[in-house]
């Protein structure tokens, strides 16, 4: 499989989560950069940002017009020089993951009910971006047969990792590489990961692709609460107005992790699709961007000194 380089169809569209703040790897990327930014704003591996890779990588399949950046607002002095013609999705606060979800989902469900929308982490290391990308084509592709569910792209494991989410597919073979989901494990104990390795459990990429309906079905289920405070704000996206609903809304809104509170409640919802040998690094604390950069080669002067 390749990615596509043409021809984009019109209903894809990415989203690309750089709202955290990267707090565990602060001490890094003050090294990096010599100020307090996020690890995606930082480039943390190469001579790019971890945002500029992965807006790179998605541009592979899905085309800069459909893709959205979802940020927050206290980050802006670190992407106000991004160029203009990216559209970014503001957050007035980093309220974790379901929040900085929910919001482009229902932006995208307003602009085109027919979208197909994958989201990526903005914080991720892969050796093979184009063998990485094929995978996300078939997700596409599975969610144009199977419209009414959302595809996981989980990665083959090599350590028992607990500082991840886990994903149990059903059957451990299938025809077309896409199983359903029997369970989603958030960070287990270290004695679960090491089970669910030997059961053939894959690591959750936090990539996720589905037709809009099928994630707002999903999230509305999981999240009701959550779910009708962003839906009573959708007339005035696109306002003037928007920013200061939305500060509204965020002031009070606890933290809510997407993972934890959508995934792990909803599997009957989700496929996966097994991902192999991509070069997969979630960059989320020093030791794995130290790992990354041995295993590269890239050993560099800030990365000893950070180490």
């Amino acid at each position: 499989m390749k990615p596509r380089s043409n021809n984009f169809n019109d209903n894809r569209y990415a989203v690309i989560l750089a709202g955290g703040d990267g707090t565990r790897l602060r001490s890094l990327t003050r090294a990096i950069t010599g100020d307090e930014r996020p690890k995606q704003f930082a480039p943390v591996i190469g001579g790019q940002t971890l945002l500029d890779q992965t807006r790179n990588r998605v541009a592979l399949s899905i085309s800069h017009e459909n893709t959205l950046l979802v940020v927050t607002k206290r980050h802006e002095q670190f992407y106000q020089s991004l160029p203009k013609h990216l559209r970014l999705l503001v957050q007035p606060e980093n309220k974790g993951t379901a929040p900085g979800i929910i919001f482009p989902l229902l932006r995208i469900a307003a602009e085109n009910p027919n979208a197909i929308i994958a989201f990526f982490p903005s914080d991720h290391h892969f050796d093979n971006d184009h063998r990485f990308m094929s995978y996300v084509e078939a997700a596409f592709d599975t969610a144009g047969r199977d419209p009414r569910t959302v595809t996981l792209l989980g990665i083959s494991p090599d350590s028992p990792e607990v500082e991840f989410g886990w994903i149990e597919p059903a059957l451990l073979q299938t025809s077309n590489g896409v199983a359903p989901v029997r369970r989603f494990w958030e960070k287990p104990t270290l004695s679960v990961a090491r089970t669910l390795m030997e059961r053939g459990c894959l690591w959750n990429s936090f990539v996720m692709i589905g037709c809009v309906d099928a994630f707002l079905r999903m999230v509305k289920h999981a999240l009701p609460d959550l779910f009708a405070y962003f839906e009573a704000l959708v007339p005035v996206f696109g306002t003037p107005d928007e920013f200061h609903n939305l500060s509204t809304l965020y002031s009070w809104l606890p933290e809510v992790n997407f993972s934890k509170e959508v995934l792990q409640v909803r599997p009957d919802d989700l496929r996966v699709i097994k991902v192999d040998n991509v070069g997969w690094s979630d960059l989320g604390d020093p030791a794995r961007v130290l790992a990354t950069l041995s295993r590269l080669g890239s050993q560099t002067q800030i990365a000893r000194s950070a180490s």
